[in-house]
């Protein structure tokens, strides 16, 4: 015989020859030279061994056991009290009741959503990372969301986890915000066959993700063809003049061309217009002489126009001094003075009547 002691939170599984015999509790016990004892802490979970089944068999060792079987496409979630302890993956476990008290959270892999379980501050733990998928959505984005390739639903702005099991999940996201869409080096013919090169630009916005990424296979492609077919129908109404006097006019064609056909798109065309007019350079240079002719002209119109106007006042001023005979005297006093004031010295040779005939001069 041997005596064994079993303390405070512990209990023992006494085998007789090998096999199970019992459960003993806290205290004192004597034991047989056949039998030995297995000391087991009340405060651990344990993985099951093959006999756990005979074990159950004991309906005291079944009152004082709980049993916790994993299945293959489950993992749990064990927690002691209100803290987590571990992952349990595929396999039966079990712990001694009565000391602490122990819960589970069972998560089922094969079902993407069951990840809800799992409370939020839980969801980034390093343990859980293996099991599971992690999608940000941002604020100016709109998600789709597709479990083994079937959309499920539209997911917007925030952080969403979905258990990675034998589902494929998959998160396809799209930008909501205003973008710029750039035509560059379209080379198109106008009405009277003028080749050129325009660079155009377009702004849009999504409207509808599910049409842009569902209904329509590349829509961004196939919104720069609208646009690009929209262009070139308008620009082969007009001449190259009329091209250049009107770019107002290919932007509101534009836009309403596509306008009508963008909403099967899932997107809003917001504004449109013509960037720059690349010409070939033949036609560069007749367009330069042809500025340099129209320039010249208009400073020969403003050169003889101002000659007119100063000959026009010459005019009406040699009338008003025909009729008036102190403006005359004025106007040669003014002539004087312009002389005056160029002359340096003056010598009299006139025998003192110099004076006399300035006299008589501005007196007449």
């Amino acid at each position: 015989m041997k005596r064994v002691r079993i303390n405070v939170g512990k209990t023992g599984i006494v085998s007789k020859n090998g096999d199970y015999n019992r459960l003993i509790s806290v205290g004192s016990h004597w034991l047989t030279m056949r039998e030995s004892v297995v000391i087991f802490d009340k405060a651990q979970l344990y993985a099951s061994d093959s006999h756990l089944n005979v074990k159950l068999e004991d309906e005291n060792f079944r009152k004082n056991v709980e049993v916790i079987e994993v299945a293959d496409n489950e993992i749990a979630l064990s927690y002691v009290g209100k803290n987590f302890s571990e992952v349990l993956r595929r396999g039966r476990y079990f712990y001694f009741k009565g000391l602490v008290d122990m819960k589970f959270v069972t998560i089922n892999l094969n079902d993407p959503e069951s990840a809800n379980l799992i409370e939020k501050s839980m969801l980034r733990n390093s343990a859980l990372t293996p099991y599971l998928h992690e999608f940000k959505i941002n604020s100016s984005e709109e998600g789709l969301l597709f479990f083994d390739g079937k959309f499920a639903r539209a997911l917007t702005k925030g952080l969403y986890f979905f258990t990675r099991g034998i589902t494929p999940v998959e998160v396809l996201k799209i930008d909501m915000r205003q973008i710029q869409l750039e035509l560059s080096g379209q080379e198109m013919l106008t009405k009277d066959k003028a080749a050129l090169r325009i660079n155009f630009q377009a702004n849009y916005r999504v409207t509808n993700a599910q049409k842009a990424l569902l209904d329509s296979k590349d829509f961004e492609k196939q919104l720069y063809t609208l646009i690009q077919l929209g262009l070139r129908e308008f620009v082969g109404t007009l001449s190259l003049d009329e091209l250049l006097s009107a770019k107002e006019k290919v932007s509101e064609y534009v836009l309403e061309f596509a306008r009508t056909k963008t909403s099967n798109l899932g997107v809003e065309l917001l504004t449109a217009g013509i960037r720059d007019i690349v010409l070939p350079g033949e036609v560069k240079d007749i367009m330069n002489k042809v500025l340099v002719a129209q320039k010249s002209a208009e400073a020969n119109t403003i050169v003889r126009r101002e000659e007119t106007a100063a000959t026009r006042s010459l005019l009406n001023t040699a009338k008003l001094m025909e009729e008036n005979d102190m403006l005359f005297k004025l106007k040669e006093m003014e002539y004087i003075e312009k002389i005056a004031g160029k002359i340096g010295e003056v010598t009299v040779s006139s025998g003192g009547k110099v004076l006399d005939q300035l006299t008589q001069m501005f007196s007449k």
